[in-house]
């Protein structure tokens, strides 16, 4: 799999996540397999701007490449400069968003209201096109309109403007992650580009990824939400890809990985916010064990490196010697 004149290893590619997809995430994504990370969503304006929150975002290692830094915003000139920023910070790939839709990017004009401007979008991707050298990627909804016919007009000027690949989300912008993704879409917009498109949405198992590539050609597919606490998910997908079967993590990989996390997140962002990010984080990683809950509970006021690791060990210890695992 190849977008523009990078190479994947595999088809799997994890999607930006706001407030979750950091570089921890992304090199633990990484390291289970996956084939392409990407960063949270960025404000062009952030870059632009010089917010140090914001260019903290574009922090890399060398374990997590190839990596897609995605931008959003409305100004052409301003999406063009960021992006140069972007590449400049070692990128592998830019992505423009088309997909956000909540309210305060909305209103600026950018994410998903972009999907009812296609000659406003057409400027972005030439603009930005022209400024760097990368891939350029764009992801997108299915637009407003249940037709599907805003998708598949930003799907020919995006083709048109240079950009190397698609990645569909086929929900619209007003349904959020509700209802159903309309895999078809996907399928009909494959059928209408020549450049790779990525397909995005209901991906909840690994055998999701065989089933969404078979029934709609995609040529590579997002996970986003599945991925949350779940970065076996990318191995188990490779797996099946190689014709094994897929295996879950046991309890010692997922505890492992808890560990293995809190400590990135530790050397990337200092104990004191680390800590305070693990009371919800470290969480996602217990989900379908048995009182897990207690565990959630007991994190909610973690504070220290130390006070994280003993709760971590004491869970542990706690399922393993009562035999109450039950995943």
């Amino acid at each position: 799999m190849k977008i523009g004149s990078v190479v994947l290893d595999n088809i799997t590619i994890l999607a930006p996540l706001a407030g979750i997809t950091n570089l921890p995430f992304r090199l633990l994504a990484k390291a289970s397999g996956c084939g392409l990370v990407c960063s949270e969503m960025i404000s062009a304006n952030g870059l632009v701007h010089r917010s140090p929150k914001t260019h903290e975002l574009l922090e890399s290692r060398i374990e997590e490449k190839p990596l897609s830094v995605q931008i959003f915003g409305s100004d052409p000139y301003i999406m063009a400069e960021a992006a140069a920023i972007v590449e400049a910070s070692g990128a592998d790939i830019l992505d423009i968003n088309l997909g956000c839709a909540v309210k305060k990017v909305l209103k600026t004009g950018s994410g998903a209201a972009l999907m009812k401007a296609p000659g406003k979008a057409e400027k972005i991707f030439l603009a930005v096109r022209k400024a760097i050298s990368i891939p350029l990627t764009v992801k997108m909804r299915a637009g407003w309109d249940k037709s599907g016919s805003e998708a598949f007009a930003i799907a020919k000027v995006a083709e048109a403007g240079g950009v190397d690949g698609i990645t569909v989300h086929p929900r619209l912008a007003t349904q959020g992650f509700g209802g159903k993704a309309d895999w078809s879409l996907i399928a009909a917009i494959k059928n209408s580009v020549s450049i790779p498109v990525i397909g995005n949405g209901d991906i909840v198992t690994p055998e999701n990824v065989l089933t969404m590539k078979k029934e709609t050609g995609c040529d590579a597919v997002m996970i986003g939400r599945a991925a949350i606490g779940n970065p076996w998910l990318f191995s188990q997908v490779t797996s099946l890809m190689n014709g094994n079967e897929s295996v879950s993590p046991d309890l010692s990989e997922r505890f492992d990985v808890m560990m293995k996390y809190l400590n990135i997140s530790i050397e990337c962002f200092g104990e004191k916010r680390a800590c305070r990010m693990m009371r919800s984080h470290l969480g996602w990683f217990v989900k379908g064990l048995r009182y897990s809950s207690r565990f959630r509970e007991s994190i909610k006021g973690l504070s220290t490196e130390r006070e994280a690791l003993s709760l971590i060990g004491e869970f542990k210890n706690f399922l393993f010697d009562s035999n109450n695992i039950d995943i």
